[in-house]
């Protein structure tokens, strides 16, 4: 049975991930049907993980898979990303670095992109709002301490907690971003308001420079 009359009989959720990709391309390439040709991408890009990693001037590289293809493909991974971006009410609470990597982990931490944000929070760490403040690329992105502060006074926060992905996949800080953290930290006691963490996500992973003693 093919994918999109399986679709219309069972639904969605019996698909699996070989089949789900064979609709989004749409159709195969000679020789090749939708079927073989999402076998084939899953196995050459590693998984579903790894297609979400991918950005498409990489995925375009793959035999049977042009710009076109490659365009749809990571827009529906965007949409799917989308769906989970989901501001947490007003007023919630992060217990910790994990609670708050949890609600980070799934939007960001398999992003080809590298994205930088901030979670503004009161003096009790009640959550006033989160937002991303800069898109950089897959291995680099720019954050300047007065963006991250400027948001922070405007909103009237106590303390900010900033965010960043490694498309890598591995939270492991690198020297710019323990550098980072510390115009960061000092960029907060000279205005006032406090640099709670830098939370670096990944995937299904996280670094916190609180928990690891980098903030004090």
């Amino acid at each position: 049975m093919r994918p999109r009359e399986k679709l219309v009989q069972t639904g969605l959720h019996p698909l699996n991930d070989q089949e789900l990709l064979a609709l989004v391309l749409g159709h195969g390439v000679r020789g090749r049907g939708a079927l073989r040709l999402a076998s084939d991408l899953l196995a050459a890009i590693g998984g579903i993980h790894g297609i979400a990693r991918t950005s498409a001037d990489q995925l375009a590289t793959e035999t049977g898979i042009g710009p076109a293809t490659a365009a749809r493909i990571v827009a529906a991974v965007e949409l799917g990303r989308r769906t989970l971006q989901r501001q947490p009410e007003p007023r919630t609470r992060f217990a910790n670095a994990r609670d708050l990597a949890a609600y980070l982990m799934p939007m960001y931490g398999a992003s080809p992109i590298e994205r930088f944000g901030v979670v503004l929070v009161d003096t009790k760490h009640q959550l006033i709002r989160v937002r991303v403040l800069s898109v950089g690329s897959s291995n680099a992105v720019t954050a300047e301490p007065r963006e991250v502060y400027r948001d922070a006074l405007l909103a009237g926060a106590a303390g900010v907690i900033v965010f960043h992905n490694h498309p890598t996949g591995d939270p492991t800080p690198s020297r710019d971003d323990l550098a980072l953290t510390e115009r960061l930290a000092n960029a907060g006691r000279v205005v006032g308001v406090e640099l709670v963490d830098h939370l670096i996500v990944g995937d299904a992973r996280y670094f916190s420079m609180r928990e690891r003693g980098v903030i004090q």
